[in-house]
């Protein structure tokens, strides 16, 4: 029994398997990158992935089977995936601030233009183009499945939901081609760190937004969520549009405008 609308989390394994998963990752890259070894870094990604998929069993027993999210505690979700939200713009801009500090005063160890001296940059009129069209085109469908699912259209919201999924796979093929053909490397002078930074670390969050949203889905099949009761839907279709926005601002600065 409690006097309170809150929801006090019961001792979890999870939070200490997390760090524990994310350290052995981080020594793992670091025995990669130095001596071409990938057994470390396969544990470490393997601990996070199977502690996400217990954490999450918790959240999902939590919210759907115990009802423990209630007003109070789902304002509180919202809030926080908003403060995450912010502090992604912030991590994003980070990048941008290394682009433009470079690009608008090029120093003599670049050659004193941009871009530097022997890169050749991609053409934004290709696979950037196309990527920012798929992009913006899944935005669409997530919103779709955002207003079915307040009308209580699950047939409509799933079937949107499926197409912002294979969007999303789509746009990371797409820009695997575009790594894989890539004329230079991170490697290749403060271009190359700033282009190959600020989109992969993109890409890393277009791979997570449809895990996100895929996870999402499958909970919306089970019927886990209602017309009003859907915060883990809105918390992946907010993080889907910060990811299209970011997609725009690259696309203009780095492909468009810093070729």
């Amino acid at each position: 029994m409690k006097n309170h609308p809150y929801h006090l989390v019961d001792n979890s394994p999870w939070p200490l398997t997390g760090s524990m998963g994310l350290m052995t990752m981080t020594m793992g890259m670091v025995l990669w990158f130095n001596f071409n070894k990938m057994w470390l870094l396969m544990m470490g990604t393997a601990i996070i992935f199977l502690t996400m998929f217990q954490w999450w069993r918790d959240v999902t027993r939590e919210s759907t089977f115990q009802g423990l999210h209630t007003k109070s505690v789902t304002y509180g979700m919202k809030l926080g995936m908003i403060l995450f939200i912010i502090s992604e713009v912030f991590f994003f801009s980070s990048f941008f601030w290394a682009f433009f500090h470079s690009s608008l005063s090029p120093s003599i160890e670049i050659g004193m233009q941009w871009p530097p001296l022997g890169i050749k940059p991609f053409n934004p009129m290709s696979i950037p183009l196309l990527n920012t069209m798929i992009l913006l085109s899944s935005g669409i469908s997530i919103t779709w499945a955002h207003n079915s699912i307040i009308n209580s259209n699950f047939s409509q919201t799933t079937h949107s939901m499926l197409l912002t999924i294979i969007l999303g796979i789509y746009f990371t093929i797409l820009q695997a081609v575009e790594y894989y053909e890539a004329p230079f490397t991170i490697a290749d002078s403060i271009y190359g760190s700033t282009f190959f930074l600020g989109t992969g670390f993109h890409g890393i969050h277009v791979l997570i937004g449809t895990m996100f949203i895929l996870i999402t889905k499958m909970r919306i099949i089970k019927l886990h969520l209602s017309k009003n009761h859907h915060t883990g839907f809105e918390s992946a279709a907010w993080y889907w549009h910060f990811v299209d926005v970011v997609w725009l601002f690259l696309y203009i600065s780095f492909y468009w405008w810093g070729m």
